[in-house]
This record gives structure tokens, C-alpha cells and sequence, in this order.
């Protein structure tokens, strides 16, 4: 592909307004229109960075090459689908769909059409992440704490689907191994779904992982410490700090080396759609492909059917 691509963005709420935002200001790419039912939230998010606001993303047919889409979940599939049949490199956000089955469909409508699929794990372009991760080799024990306050948005979802299934994705990409067993348990305090959760995952090379994700905190806290042989990894994925300490062996007594990361100062969600808009020029699978994104999703319906067997929500 030659020039710059041409994209829109889907959906301009809380997360959509930020895509138009960023994929406003790409040197390889031009926004040329933003569609949301919401023709005033259209208009008006388009109208900050000289685009059109439309009111439906067949609108858009014709006019783009690609097209972020940051709808509602209940929505992703139908949209993303329509997108692709299309034509339209599709750029989904995290959970992929509503369901598995709908991933699939989705996975299935992009190989038939041959365009390009990734998934908006934003947390995976984290510098802090993308910094660490590379360090994490054999990891045995993962503890993972993510914390919000209560939100405004995604509460007709369990917290797994909107907070864990970030560190679902990276424990998928960082372990490498089969899930083997899980244990899980959830609260729902506010709303009628699970609103704090937590899950023991164990997987076939041995590793355990500890997950906590909550939206009823009163800080928050996005952090991840990876236990492996003779070396600790952690992350503050809030802070986009992260440090290693190894233990070095000698001739004489072992000692302790390590220290803070070199971690850079791009925005994680800069850093995703960056690579969505280069994966598209270069042919290939962005990041975060469809597989990817439905690994993800697949583990976290995993976990909320456990949870709910276990806790009796529903």
C-alpha cells in the first residue's frame, strides 16, 4: 500500500474519541471519518480533527481502508463483520466479541476476505510491558493486581471481561503453556455482575499465576511481579515503570544485581494503533492478532463460568 492509509474510527465514546485522536495525528495515516449512533458525539469528535462525524459505519464503506472500532462489546461482532465483508482492515477492541462464537465468526469473516484483524490489548503496547516481557523466561509464580475505582462505563459485563482479560492476554503471550486448572471466586457489590474477582490459574509447565482485578477500589493499582529461576520481574503498568533483579553466580558468594528498566514514554495506545496502521501497509498480522484476542477471551469465559458455578452469580 501506497500513501498514507486511509481509516475511521467506530464508536467515539470513552475509549473511541482517543483513537480518532491519535490516528488524527499519524504521519502513515489519515483519519477521514469517525461514525457513532450518537450523530452529535460524531459531529463533534470529528469536527476536533477535521473529519466528518457520521451516524453508521456503512457510511464509511468506500471511503476507508481500515476502521477502529470501539463500539459497545455486544456490538463487536456485527460491526467488525459488516467492516470486513467490506473490505476494511478491522481493528476490534478488547473483549474481541460477547462470546467465543462470535470471535470465531469474526476470525473466519477476515481469512475468507483476506483483510487484516488485531485486537485492541492495549496493555501489551504499555512501554513498561513491552520493556519487561522480553525479560520473563520460565516464569514459576505471577502475582497480578489490577484496581480501579468504580467506573461509569462496562458495568453490564463481569470485571474479567473488562479488567483481567488485559493480564489474561499477557500471562497467554509471557507463559506460553496450556491452562491446566483454574480456582476462582467473585463478588458482585455494586452492580448485579462480578464487580472485584479473583483467579489461581495453573498451567503444564508448573507456572502459577494469581490474579486480582477489582472495580471498587479506592486507588488504583496496576501492577505484575514474575517469579522465575534465580530472577524477579516486576511491572506498574500505571507508573510505565518496571525492574529486574537476577541473582548472579560466582566463584564466591552469590550477589544480587539488577535495578529499574529503561522504559520509554509513548502512550500504549499510540503504540497499538501504530502497529495496527503499519501491519496493515506491510501485509502482515498486527501484534495482537485475532488468534491472540480470542486465546484471550476463551480463558476469560473460562473463568467466569467457574466463577459464576462457584458463587452462584448469574
Amino acid at each position: 500500500m501506497r500513501g498514507p492509509l486511509r481509516v475511521g474510527v467506530v464508536g467515539v465514546g470513552h475509549l473511541g474519541q482517543h483513537h480518532a485522536r491519535l490516528l488524527s495525528g499519524m504521519p502513515d495515516a489519515t483519519l477521514v471519518a469517525v461514525a457513532d449512533i450518537d450523530a452529535a458525539r460524531a459531529q463533534e469528535v470529528g469536527g476536533r480533527h477535521g473529519a466528518p462525524g457520521l451516524t453508521h459505519w456503512r457510511d464509511l464503506v468506500g471511503r476507508v481502508d481500515a476502521v477502529s472500532i470501539a463500539v459497545p462489546t455486544v456490538a463487536h461482532c456485527e460491526v467488525a463483520i459488516g467492516c470486513i465483508e467490506a473490505g476494511m482492515a478491522v481493528l476490534v477492541e478488547k473483549p474481541m466479541a460477547a462470546s467465543v462464537q462470535e470471535a470465531d465468526a469474526i476470525i473466519e469473516a477476515a481469512a475468507r476476505r483476506g483483510v487484516t484483524l488485531g485486537v485492541g490489548h492495549t496493555e501489551r503496547f504499555n512501554p513498561a510491558a513491552a520493556a519487561a516481557l522480553p525479560l520473563v523466561s520460565r516464569p514459576r509464580f505471577i502475582e497480578v493486581h489490577r484496581l480501579g475505582t468504580f467506573p461509569e462505563r462496562s458495568l453490564d459485563i463481569d470485571v474479567i471481561f473488562d479488567l483481567m482479560i488485559h493480564d489474561l492476554d499477557l500471562l497467554l503471550t509471557s507463559v506460553g503453556s496450556e491452562v491446566v486448572d483454574l480456582e476462582v471466586v467473585g463478588v458482585n457489590v455494586l452492580t448485579p455482575k462480578a464487580d472485584i474477582a479473583n483467579a489461581r490459574i495453573r498451567f503444564a509447565s508448573g507456572c502459577i499465576a494469581n490474579l486480582t482485578a477489582s472495580r471498587i477500589s479506592r486507588e488504583k493499582v496496576r501492577k505484575a511481579r514474575f517469579f522465575q529461576q534465580d530472577a524477579y520481574v516486576s511491572i506498574d503498568f500505571g507508573a510505565r515503570e518496571a525492574e529486574m533483579f537476577r541473582l548472579v553466580r560466582g566463584n564466591g558468594r552469590p550477589v544480587i544485581e539488577g535495578g529499574p528498566i529503561p522504559v520509554s514514554s509513548e502512550e500504549p495506545l499510540q503504540r497499538e494503533l501504530a502497529d495496527f496502521v503499519r501491519a496493515v501497509h506491510d501485509g502482515r498480522a498486527p501484534t495482537v492478532s485475532g488468534a491472540a484476542g480470542r486465546a484471550a477471551l476463551a480463558l476469560a469465559t473460562r473463568i467466569a463460568d467457574a466463577m459464576h458455578s462457584a458463587s452462584g452469580l448469574p
